[in-house]
This record gives structure tokens, sequence and C-alpha cells, in this order.
């Protein structure tokens, strides 16, 4: 439900905020007072088109924000939806919802889930042919629902089949391009025989090669400090210590600690020399050490951060070579399972034509009678099930559906969008919406001086089809007929006045006395006791 609306700076509207209710909202008022600047603002809040000539004189920019109550909306927070259009004399556009910001025909998309405007010149969700089919499904109801439900199985497994064998390389020479490539890779990793760790260690060796005169050199003058002075130092020290080790036991174990360091030395330099050897090798080892680490480099940056990412990318790659090279039993098997899906839809596929092919008949009968209610006797509507015959499978089955017209005797069916006159137009879509008023999930409707052209009895009508469908959608209606303003359940009266030499727009929702008044003043041009006499009979039959 459209709960609240508000318009800044469009055309005489200054600053406009109103407040909607539930069921039937009409909006009625002198002309040229801004009605149709308020349904104007819905369609561009709808993501429609925004003229900048519309901006009020002397602004530079307009906006329009709308709270609509639909808990049952995904986006909806506590209840509500606040969608707002910003628009600026230089072109620039700000829409948003919630506070999100989104393109206009992100907008657009949303809004036509939530508002239908029927106007003179508006295009509806009934007038899009693609939805055609869903709003016949609805009519129809639970009689074609479980089998529709049965064939969107097979179709869903239909597409997972389809898309199986398209990545199944069904075509010999993407097979064989693939299987190549997939090939190179894996023998490429496999020659190298990698091992794991065997990065790291080669990296050292390599670290060490690369610094072998610095290592050499300075291992020499380690080993030549500790072999020519230090161990014979020791050693002369030990020998004085052993001379006086009889004189306390604290001499006994100053010789053990000393002779301790002595073989420690003896020991180290041992492995000095071991380091002096390993620091000491040709450039062929060297070069064979870089050659092997690029190798490895290189299959790190194709196939892995590390050899066991490589490893584990080789074996992935074995797998589906075998998978590849087994593909013609696999695709073989899938293909014959696709047949026996195909061979399931069609015949689901052709009840579904049946079932819709015998309530478009019920569906014709029952627009075409609303429109002889709305004064159209000579219009009739009409259903119109084209079945696929490449049998191009799609979710609703091998049918399209197109909802057609004739408005005068002698002329052919046309698509909708084709009918010349907006009053038809209205009527049409009117007579359309009273019979699907129960399935059609958008939850506001507004009409837009859908009684134009239309007067006594068809008037009257149009008014019994608004009320039929206000139980089921809020509806917002423009009008000058008294036969619909009296079905009003909220009145509005939109009228203009002038505040510091400007024009402004203003709207007051009318009391049961102030709603008479105005169906009188609607009915007569002005309000004499004869019109208000007649306005309550009116409002009594509503």
């Amino acid at each position: 439900m459209l709960s609240t609306l508000h318009i800044k700076n469009i055309g005489i509207i200054d600053d406009l905020s109103i407040d909607f209710n539930e069921g039937f909202n009409v909006l009625t008022g002198e002309t040229g007072a801004g009605k149709t600047l308020i349904i104007g603002s819905l369609a561009i809040i709808a993501g429609g088109r925004f003229p900048k000539e519309m901006i009020r004189k002397g602004e530079n920019y307009s906006l329009i924000e709308a709270n609509i109550y639909c808990p049952e909306n995904e986006l909806a927070e506590d209840g509500n939806i606040i969608i707002s259009r910003e628009i600026y004399a230089n072109g620039r556009n700000n829409c948003k919802i919630n506070g999100k910001l989104v393109t206009v025909t992100e907008l657009k998309n949303y809004m036509n889930k939530i508002i239908d405007i029927h106007g003179q010149h508006d295009n509806q969700n009934l007038l899009d042919s693609a939805k055609h089919i869903k709003y016949l499904d609805g009519f129809i109801g639970s009689n074609i629902k479980e089998i529709k439900s049965r064939y969107l199985d097979y179709f869903n497994k239909y597409n997972e089949i389809k898309e199986k064998l398209k990545n199944n390389y069904g075509d010999e020479t993407e097979k064989e391009r693939k299987l190549d490539l997939l090939r190179y890779q894996y023998n490429e990793i496999k020659i190298a025989n990698l091992k794991v760790g065997e990065d790291v260690e080669l990296e050292e060796k390599h670290n060490i090669m690369v610094n072998s005169e610095k290592l050499k050199e300075n291992l020499n003058i380690i080993d030549n400090n500790l072999s020519c002075n230090a161990i014979d130092n020791i050693s002369n020290s030990i020998r004085c210590l052993e001379k006086i080790e009889n004189y306390g036991p604290v001499y006994k174990e100053k010789l053990l600690e000393l002779k301790n360091v002595y073989y420690e030395i003896q020991e180290f330099t041992r492995d000095l020399s071991s380091l002096k050897e390993d620091a000491d090798f040709d450039e062929y080892e060297r070069d064979e050490i870089e050659r092997r680490l690029d190798i490895i480099f290189s299959l790190k940056r194709k196939y892995g951060n590390s050899i066991e990412k490589i490893l584990e990318y080789e074996e992935n790659l074995k797998k589906e070579i075998e998978q590849i090279e087994n593909v013609d039993e696999i695709n073989k098997k899938l293909k014959e399972e696709l047949k026996n899906v195909e061979k399931e839809m069609n015949i689901l596929a052709n009840k579904m034509n049946e079932i819709r092919n015998a309530y478009a008949i019920k569906l014709n009968d029952k627009i075409n009678s609303e429109l002889k209610d709305l004064e159209m006797p000579n219009a009739k509507f009409q259903v119109t099930i084209e079945k696929n015959e490449k049998e191009e499978y799609n979710s609703n089955g091998l049918d399209k559906v197109y909802f057609l017209i004739c408005t005068n005797v002698g002329e052919e069916y046309n698509e909708l969008t084709k009918i010349a006159s907006g009053g038809e137009m209205s009527r049409i879509m009117l007579a359309i919406k009273t019979v699907l008023a129960d399935i059609d999930e958008v939850p506001i409707l507004i009409f837009d001086e859908i009684d134009t052209g239309i007067s006594g009895k068809a008037a009257n009508a149009v008014a019994e089809k608004m009320k039929i469908i206000s139980k089921k959608h809020q509806t917002l209606c423009i009008t000058h007929s008294a036969s619909i303003a009296a079905k009003g359940d909220s009145n509005y009266y939109i009228y203009k006045k002038v505040v510091q030499d400007k024009t402004q727009t203003c709207i007051k929702l009318l009391d049961e006395q102030e709603t008479i008044k105005e169906i009188a003043r609607i009915s007569n041009g002005e309000i004499t006791e004869i019109a208000l006499e007649n306005a309550k009979e009116l409002r009594k039959a509503s």
C-alpha cells in the first residue's frame, strides 16, 4: 500500500505530502489544479521519463518520495519501503530504494512489481506480452499448477543435462583441443619429477653458491685463527695446569674444563673443514641448480604457488584427461537421458497447451462480458496461444500467449499496445483487471482519468468495476465522474492557491459532508440542493 507520497518542486507543486489509505482513493479537483502532476510524479518514481521542464520555475531540482507499506516484500524494513528520486536541472538523477542508490532501470524493474499505472498514454504490465502467459495460468489456477510443477522439474533436469553436455565437449574439435592442452600441462609437470621440499633445499644451496667466495674467505680466517693460535695456546695452557693439578681440587676442576674446551674446538675445526668443502664447487653444479629452480618457478607461476599445489593440479589434470577420454560413453548416456526427459516434457507441454486453449475461451467470455458492461459492445477480446513448432522449450512449455483486441466491427484483432484511443485502452484494461483481480500480484493500481469520453451507464459500470478491484488492490483514481467519485473509500480534493505571488497545488482529505458536496459540484458544475440530493443518492448506492 502506498501510505505517503511527498512531491517537491514539480510544476506548480511546491512541497506537497499526501497520506493515502487502503481501498479506493479518489482524487478530484478543478482543471489545472495539479491532479495530473500527482499521477505524473508517481510515474516518475516508478522509473518513468522526467522532462526537465517539469522542475518548478526558479528551482534547480525536483524530489519525489514514497513510503510503501509492503511487509511481505524482501526489501521491506519494519514493513516499509522508502523510494526516492531526486532530479536536477543539469540532468543528474539520484534514485534510492531504502537509502541504497540504484539506477533508473533498476528502479523501474523494481517498481513494476509494485505499481501499475493506467493512463491515456501509459504502458502497463498487462501490455507486456511476455507476462500474458502468467496471467492466463493464474486464471486457470490449480487445474494447471500441478502439471506445470511437474513440467518445471523436468525442465530443470533438461537444462542441467544440456549444461553437462556443453561442458563435456560434445564438439569433437573442441574436445581434441582441450585434450591437447591438458596433456601438455600434465606432461610438463610429470617430466619435472618434483619432490616436496626440494625447492627449499635448492634455494639454500643456491644461496651458498652465490656467496661462496665470501664464505670461503671468512671460513679460512676462522680456521687459521683456531688451528694456528687457539689450539696451540690451549694445549700449552693444559700442560701448565697438569703441573699444578695436585695442589688443590680447584686446579683439577679447571684442568678438566679446559680439556673439554680443547676437544670442542677440535670438533668445531673438523666441522669447519666440512663447511669449507661445501663452499667449494664448480660452475656446472651451480648452473644445474639454477636450471632446476627456473623449472620449479615456471611451474609455480602456471599451476600453483607451492610444489604441493602443483602436484595437486597434476592429479586433477590426470582425472580430467581420463574423463574426457571416456566422454563419448558419458555423453551417450546423457543424450539418452535427455531424450527421455524431452519425451516427458513434450507430453506435459501438450497437456498444458490443451488446458490453456480450453481456459482461453472462458477468459475471453469473461472479459468480453466485462467490456459490454463498460459500454464497449463491439469490442472483442481474444487470448491467442501459439505453440512453438521448433520445440524450443521454456519454463512455460512450448506456448506463447498473446492478449489481442478488436474494438470495432470489421476490424482485425491486434495487440493491446496498438489500440489508438486512450479511453478505450483504459476501459479494456479495467475489464481485464476486474477478471484477473484475484491473481494480479501488483498491489497498487493507479488510474488517470479513466472516465474520459464516457458518461451515464458506462461511467456507473466503470465505477462498479473499480470498486471491485479496490477490494483486492489499493486503487488510486483521478476522475471527473460523479459516479466514480461516489464509490471512493477516501476522497481527496486537489486545488491551487497563490502564495507570495506563486501558484501552489494543495490537497485535502474530505470528510463525508465535504465528499457529498464535491460529488454535487462534479455532477452539476455548482452545488445546489438538487445536486446535493443526487450526490447523497449516489453515495448511498456505493
